[in-house]
């Protein structure tokens, strides 16, 4: 091996293929070990045949352990490379009976094919799968989709055509650069935009597509500019004393910006608004909306203190700093356009990140009466991967049977959300940080936590929505940006600590405080010289970040590497707005409309059983019935709330000739009774439903909470 120095890293050698090339696009990235003095490709590393990851992602080199790299490297160094002839072949043809081994450049250069999915199995030239075209009607050339040079269209390693457009062909080396730039959320068709179908072919075919962001999405500050708000008052005469830059909320020199394009602002005095509830449009904007039909001309206002000014006095006079200086139409319509494309609802984020889930399955074995217990052997089980689909099987403790039935997806991470809201592993009422459970911290619970979290948000289940604002602000901005507040301190005795000094009126009093709570702000290192009344403030904020933030410190760590599981803690940062809507709240209460709108009809109706549904449904809202509309999404789908991906499969009501209702979770499928009057209707409703979740609650009263 190689002497591991800061400034030779360029220089060190893959202990696997003995190449010192650094180039990611061809061999992934090169990682240096100074510690254990190894250097390693990550590709060279991935596609090792007598190696797999037994880690976590932090440990060793991307999971794989160090000592597993040793005994591999030692395996290889017996191995010789059909290619170069030179020992080290870590990589092997997986057809059957092939003998070949060779070292990931050497595999390259003879175009080998390498599936980065799956089990990252190898293909010698010889058995590589090939694309199979029925009949070739291009007689001429054909631009590639990407660098648009011309190239025979015939399939070969380095030509490559698009399973969902038959005129779409690539060359392998920029389909590789696009995957690498676009990652798993963004690489797809560049003629029909197909995701699903085209990356399950280009990995078979040997493309790598990382599972991380869009590179252009990782650019530090690449959408800065989005994020800041404008805070000028832009009128042609502003009237404000302080100039046109002074903003004084809840005042009538509070800056109002216009609600269509956001990028120009008045003060509310300097356009005559009353308040700020009340709309304003630039110039600009406002002549888009005339244009289009949809605007009434406005009547002339009058400033106060003033001469009369017509209201385009009071307008824009020039164009907006942000863009290059356009026509007033044209420019308007570029900043509407920009304002709907970074516009981002939850669902869709969610949505993004379930493109990663696999059609491979995996099934996991769930006891429903220690539910906690079951889903971390699930979780921790070395063949679980967290982007394979998600099947549920309930099994019964000490069952000598061994029998299992099937289970609900969503019920199932609605139960674990349950007892994660529950557990030791967080601390408060309805807001709720993390605690400091040193048990918990041992057995790395966690990580598992931030784990199953991120796995319910992607898989279509429920949302946390207990998040303190201070826990959601710790993980977007960093705990050293974050102000805790009284609220999420839930120890009666500190809380009663910081309210005795943040009362105290004389420095005598503060001082009094101080010295009775002398030995606990020591140990917690907050005590610091008091010499005017103020200093209680300082020591008010020391108390509460040492409480919230810097004492649980070793558990948020690890709660935010698990959240990173499918890249969700990513995508919350990227887009805090839309991720505080289900972090840190509750799901809407459901309504009979709601409830009306999410069911479809799945067979053919009886008309009058489905206004039986419908008057149920208002009737329930209504307080007069003995269930809840939580109870029905309950009985039907095993959730109490709308995931915030959606259901899957979309929830759906049959008419059925049935006496009682019936629901199948595992279909999210509700089939009604066929009655002969409404009020038999009701109570064959009531009655069924009520006790089929009493049993339920009965049965799973002595885990939830353990």
């Amino acid at each position: 091996m190689n002497e591991n120095k800061p400034g030779d890293s360029q220089n060190l050698a893959c202990v696997f293929c003995r190449k010192n090339d650094d180039c990611p696009n061809k061999y992934g990235e090169k990682k240096t070990k100074e510690k254990w003095n190894l250097t390693v490709h990550y590709y060279c590393l991935l596609m090792s045949s007598g190696i797999w990851q037994r880690g976590k992602e932090e440990e060793g080199v991307y999971g794989f352990l160090i000592e597993d790299i040793r005994k591999e490297v030692n395996r290889a160094s017996k191995l010789k490379c059909c290619v170069c002839k030179k020992n080290g072949a870590s990589i092997g043809c997986v057809a059957p009976r092939c003998k070949r081994s060779y070292h990931f450049p050497c595999g390259l250069q003879r175009e080998c094919i390498f599936q980065f999915t799956g089990n990252f199995a190898s293909f010698c030239w010889n058995h590589r799968p090939v694309q199979i075209i029925t009949s070739n009607n291009y007689r001429e050339s054909l631009p590639c989709t990407i660098c648009l040079e011309f190239i025979e269209p015939i399939p070969s390693y380095n030509i490559l055509r698009s399973p969902c457009c038959k005129n779409a062909w690539f060359h392998r080396d920029c389909l590789q650069v696009q995957a690498i730039n676009a990652g798993v959320f963004f690489f797809r068709c560049t003629i029909c935009s197909n995701s699903d179908i085209f990356q399950k072919e280009m990995l078979r075919m040997g493309i790598h597509i990382p599972e991380k962001d869009a590179s252009w999405e990782l650019e530090e500050n690449a959408y800065q500019e989005l994020l800041q708000h404008h805070e000028r008052c832009d009128v042609r005469r502003c009237r404000c004393k302080e100039g046109r830059d002074y903003n004084a909320p809840d005042s009538k020199w509070e800056i109002k910006r216009c609600q269509c394009c956001g990028s120009s602002g008045t003060h509310l005095a300097c356009s005559s608004l009353r308040s700020w509830e009340q709309n304003w449009e630039c110039l600009e904007c406002r002549g888009i909306i005339y244009n289009s039909g949809e605007f009434q001309k406005a009547k002339k206002h009058v400033l106060p203190n003033s001469n009369n000014v017509g209201i385009t006095d009071c307008l824009l006079e020039e164009s907006s700093p942000k863009l290059p200086r356009q026509s007033p139409g044209s420019q308007s319509k570029d900043l509407l356009r920009q304002g709907s494309k970074f516009r981002r609802n939850v669902s869709t984020l969610l949505i993004e990140l379930g493109f990663q889930i696999k059609k491979k399955t995996k099934r996991l074995y769930i006891n429903k009466a220690n539910i906690w217990t079951s889903a971390l052997d699930a979780f921790r089980n070395r063949n679980f991967n967290p982007s394979y689909a998600i099947e549920v099987a309930y099994v019964i403790e000490n069952d000598n049977f061994g029998s299992e039935h099937p289970g609900s997806k969503q019920e199932f991470l609605s139960l674990l959300m349950q007892h994660l809201e529950n557990s030791s592993l967080f601390e408060g009422s309805l807001s709720k940080n993390l605690s400091l459970n040193s048990q918990a911290l041992k057995e790395n619970l966690y990580y598992e936590a931030g784990k199953m979290l991120a796995i319910s948000l992607v898989h279509g289940g429920p949302s946390p929505g207990f998040f303190s604002k201070t826990l959601f602000n710790c993980l977007v901005y960093g705990p050293e940006n974050t102000q805790p507040i009284l609220d999420d301190v839930s120890d009666f005795d500190v809380a009663q600590i910081i309210i005795r000094i943040n009362t105290a009126t004389t420095i005598a009093d503060l001082k009094s405080v101080i010295n009775e709570c002398y030995n606990y702000l020591e140990l917690i290192g907050c005590l610091r010289l008091i010499t005017t009344l103020s200093d209680k403030y300082m020591l008010v904020k020391d108390i509460l970040v040492y409480h919230v933030i810097q004492r649980v410190q070793a558990p948020f760590e690890s709660f935010k590497q698990g959240l990173k599981t499918l890249g969700v803690l990513e995508k919350i940062q990227a887009y805090p707005e839309a991720f505080c809507s289900i972090l840190c709240h509750k799901p809407e209460s459901l309504s009979a409309k709601i409830l009306s709108d999410l069911f479809t009809v799945h067979t053919l109706p009886d008309v009058k059983a489905l206004g039986f549904w419908n008057s149920y449904l208002q009737a329930v809202e209504d307080g007069k019935s003995t269930t809840t509309m939580e109870d029905i999404l309950i009985f039907a789908t095993g959730c109490s709330s709308i995931p915030p991906a959606g259901f899957k499969p979309t929830p759906s009501i049959e008419c059925l000739h049935v006496d009682f209702p019936v629901g199948n979770k595992c279909n999210n499928c509700l089939a009604i009774p066929v009655t002969n009057t409404y009020k038999e209707f009701q109570e064959n409703m009531d009655f069924t439903i009520r006790n089929t979740l009493k049993l339920e609650k009965e049965e799973s009263s002595h885990y939830i909470g353990h």
